[in-house]
């Protein structure tokens, strides 16, 4: 009679464990730029291989309608960490390399979350949220706060903006890494009297990649970017060694916090423009540089799923992968990726891309592997990284503070796979906003150009109401509010609600 009950006692010790494991899984978000829903092989390309994402697609559950807030990257972004629409706060559209940090250091935010749980928190990569406070010109020389480190996050590794922004260097903690006393960083994004640094549009004869439009101030690397600096060369990035900058400071974040539960926001530049693949990736494809670096990137996330795994951190891990936006091809710089493109298509089967209302402009590829509690799968639900904040909190038993996340919700059934409904409805955000119910997605009438002739992509754009089905249209070409009037008017008025105001 002792050994039954002794099997039986170790049963509900071993499930105790197993569902204290699962509770309070490790969490890794992570955020490519730029990037398709039609740039991964487990999306249908097939003109570039991912082997590493197309893996972490067959263990875990690839979402087909998934969605950033916006279609530009830092609204994305901070609607990401807020649980906020961007577009309710002033300032938060595509940021300057030296704007100041656009989240009050007051407010709740998914690093926060973590923290308040007993996570270790970490950010490596793209920002672009702003650093430093509004009262000051920022001192690149000096401890630059408030920033990521203020928001909730023990560890950042940081790039300020973008690639193609200065300044054009690494800030680790506020610190920028390897800036020498003697040799001062100094930036301005409104006048050139910070030195005499080259411009590309002064000095082309030294540029190794040609822009496009815009993109032609001070010349780093042999790129010229948007914005000017001077001094600080000793800590300038090196493009080619990027994307294994970000990696290897990932990897070593999982490797100090393994012992305890952590969260990793791994935040990569690719595939955004300048595109430099390490010459290691450098015509892995025959698309260009735009190409090479979505291998490349791909590279990125088998290395931390390595790291994972090499410290048996795999299974109570919960990867969540995704991008900022949806695709674009020439974004200021003649890298041959309109060229090269041929029958890729960037955004799969939606129209637009980045900067657009349609479709392409906010869904993106969306991955989540849990081994043992995600089956593995594809989810039609309708998800958005908006909802990580209010998601997250019910995963880990939290209360959200009462003015945290205004528009943040609970979708960790559909999240985790366990319900095949997500949102009911979803604010898109491209200069003015459309609505998503179900398959039906509703574009107000706006002002316009119905193309961006710099990037060539359909804007969304048009003097009347427009309304598609997805379901039967996915590509948004029979435009049926004159069929559907009164849906047309339902929707304007949900939106108007979301939105807050009575504007037409």
């Amino acid at each position: 009679m002792k050994f039954p009950r002794l099997r039986l006692a170790l049963a509900v010790v071993w499930l105790g464990l197993l569902h204290a494991v699962h509770a309070a899984p490790n969490i890794v978000i992570i955020y490519a730029d730029d990037l398709g829903y039609g740039d991964l092989g487990c999306y249908g390309a097939t003109r570039v291989r991912t082997p590493h994402l197309d893996q972490l697609a067959k263990e875990g559950l690839r979402f087909t309608d998934a969605h950033t807030t916006s279609s530009t990257c830092t609204p994305s972004r901070y609607s990401m960490l807020t649980g906020e629409y961007a577009w309710r706060k002033k300032g938060t559209g595509v940021l300057p390399g030296d704007a100041k940090l656009i989240i009050d250091p007051a407010r709740f935010t998914l690093a926060s979350l973590f923290r308040r749980a007993g996570y270790a928190t970490g950010v490596v990569g793209k920002w672009h949220l702003g650093l430093g406070s509004g009262t000051n010109q920022t001192d690149w020389n000096e401890l630059v706060q408030p920033g990521a480190n203020e928001l909730g996050f023990s560890y950042s590794f940081l790039m300020p903006a973008t690639g193609d922004r200065v300044p054009c260097v690494y800030v680790e903690n506020g610190r920028v890494v390897g800036l020498k006393s003697e040799d001062p960083l100094r930036v301005s994004f409104t006048t050139n009297r910070v030195g005499n640094e080259p411009t590309g549009r002064a000095n082309p004869e030294l540029l190794t990649m040609k822009p496009s439009h815009g993109h032609d101030f001070t010349i780093v690397n042999g790129i010229s970017r948007i914005g000017y600096s001077s001094g600080g060369k000793s800590a300038r990035w090196n493009d080619e060694n990027m994307a294994a900058d970000l990696t290897r400071r990932a990897v070593q974040f999982i490797e100090t916090n393994r012992a305890k539960p952590f969260f990793l926001y791994f935040s990569t530049h690719d595939i955004h423009v300048p595109r430099v693949a390490h010459p290691r990736f450098k015509g892995k494809t025959d698309m260009g540089p735009r190409g090479d670096v979505i291998v490349q990137l791909d590279w990125c996330v088998g290395e931390v799923m390595a790291a994972l795994k090499k410290h048996s951190l795999d299974t109570n891990t919960l990867v969540i992968f995704s991008s900022d936006n949806g695709p674009v091809v020439d974004d200021g710089y003649r890298d041959d990726a309109v060229e090269k493109l041929g029958e890729h298509q960037p955004a799969g089967p939606w129209r637009g891309g980045k900067y657009s209302k349609f479709e392409g402009g906010t869904r993106v590829p969306f991955l989540v592997r849990w081994p043992g509690r995600v089956k593995p799968g594809v989810s039609d639900a309708l998800v958005s990284q908006i909802d990580f904040l209010a998601s997250f909190a019910a995963l880990l038993g939290e209360k959200l503070p009462a003015n945290a996340g205004t528009d943040t919700q609970n979708i960790l059934p559909a999240l985790l796979g366990d319900a095949k409904a997500g949102r009911g409805t979803l604010v898109e955000h491209s200069g003015t906003l459309t609505l998503r119910q179900g398959s039906w997605k509703f574009i107000p009438a706006n002002q316009g150009p119905a193309r961006f002739p710099q990037t060539n992509t359909d804007t969304g754009n048009a003097p009347q109401p427009q309304l598609y089905d997805l379901a039967a249209d996915p590509g948004e070409r029979n435009n049926l509010a004159a069929q559907h009037p009164e849906r047309v008017k339902e929707m304007a008025a949900e939106l108007r609600k979301i939105r807050g105001d009575s504007a037409p």
